[in-house]
């Protein structure tokens, strides 16, 4: 699942950039409303994090205009501002939630499946054959067992599901999960394409990841 962070402080970017690509989501963000309302503009996003106080266009105004372009995208809005009036403006104007900093990373968790939870109510569960994802809990099973995956492995499966009987690159693969960005391994995607197939497909007599020569990856039932 992939959120849009919208905050000017770098720090607090950097605090949720990490937790949250260690939950295993994908992480775009924006230090300021211009640019913000731009990346939802173009982008498909489960969740923004929009902070009132940044630069160009404050949150109140990105979320107007959003909510005014009909991007129904969740937001939960995040600032130093406490009083109710101001949270009673940001709802007005179509936030669905508001967390006044500072606060603790579990309950901004809890406040984010919240709000995936409504949003993807028929969409949160990934299914190829016997193989599912739930991506609100972060857990996969194949044939009912378990598998225990790292955030890593557990993003690349979510994006391979999303684009199933597709032949992704290992570019594309790459380009997608911001949660690799630090990763400086040339063959990083083939590593973790070989641990998947280990965890999802070497059990089991039918394999669902495939190898399409010279051009990348791709999982099916076939």
């Amino acid at each position: 699942m992939k959120i849009l962070i919208i905050e000017d402080d770098e720090k607090i970017v950097n605090f949720l950039k990490k937790g949250l690509e260690e939950e295993s989501y994908t992480i775009d963000y924006s230090l300021n409303g211009e640019e913000g309302i731009y990346l939802a503009s173009v982008n498909d996003y489960d969740l923004i994090l929009l902070d009132i106080m940044i630069p160009l266009k404050n949150g109140i105004e990105v979320c107007k205009t959003l909510r005014a372009s009909e991007i129904q995208t969740p937001i939960i809005m995040l600032t130093a501002k406490d009083s109710i009036e101001d949270k009673i403006k940001g709802l007005d104007l179509g936030a669905n939630d508001y967390l006044a900093k500072p606060f603790s990373f579990s309950e901004l968790l809890a406040r984010i499946r919240v709000q995936l939870r409504t949003k993807n109510s028929f969409d949160t569960i990934l299914k190829v054959d016997d193989l599912e994802l739930d991506l609100l809990s972060k857990t996969a099973k194949r044939a009912n067992n378990t598998i225990p995956l790292t955030s890593k492995e557990f993003s690349i499966l979510e994006f391979l599901i999303k684009n199933k009987n597709q032949v992704l690159s290992e570019t594309v693969i790459m380009d997608s999960l911001s949660n690799l960005d630090d990763t400086n391994m040339s063959n990083v995607i083939n590593v973790y394409i070989y641990r998947l197939r280990n965890k999802i497909d070497k059990p089991y007599e039918k394999k669902l990841i495939k190898t399409v020569r010279g051009m990348g990856f791709k999982i099916n039932d076939e």
